[in-house]
């Protein structure tokens, strides 16, 4: 049994920075890929994020600048590091784990930007 429990959410002002953590844990042997997506309101699941074992990253473009990606290996966990957030990155942040070629989801963290 696999578990992501992310962590880190609230409420920011525009401008703000948040740091989102995501941990897997249960029977795992190696985590590879890692990633975040996020959902806002009446829209579809979109990618934020990816990291790969070896630290290779990939961001959507709305976050390319401002949002940092990284992983610790050893703690089977990812981050997510949010600065210079607007309004329109409200959402709820998933964290998504690949493990043994199964996709793992995480229950969701609500990210809020308002003044």
């Amino acid at each position: 049994q696999v578990q992501l429990v992310e962590s880190g959410g609230g409420l920011v002002q525009p401008g703000g920075s948040l740091t989102l953590s995501c941990t897997a844990s249960g029977s795992i042997f190696r985590v590879d890929v890692m990633g975040w997506y996020r959902q806002a309101p009446g829209k579809q699941r979109e990618l934020v994020a990816t990291i790969t074992r070896a630290g290779t990253t990939t961001y959507a473009d709305s976050v390319k600048g401002r949002f940092t990606c990284s992983r610790d290996n050893t703690k089977n966990t990812v981050y997510l590091q949010m600065n210079s957030l607007k309004p329109e990155d409200t959402a709820v942040y998933h964290c998504k784990a690949n493990i043994a070629r199964q996709a793992y989801w995480g229950q969701g963290t609500q990210v809020t930007v308002s003044s």
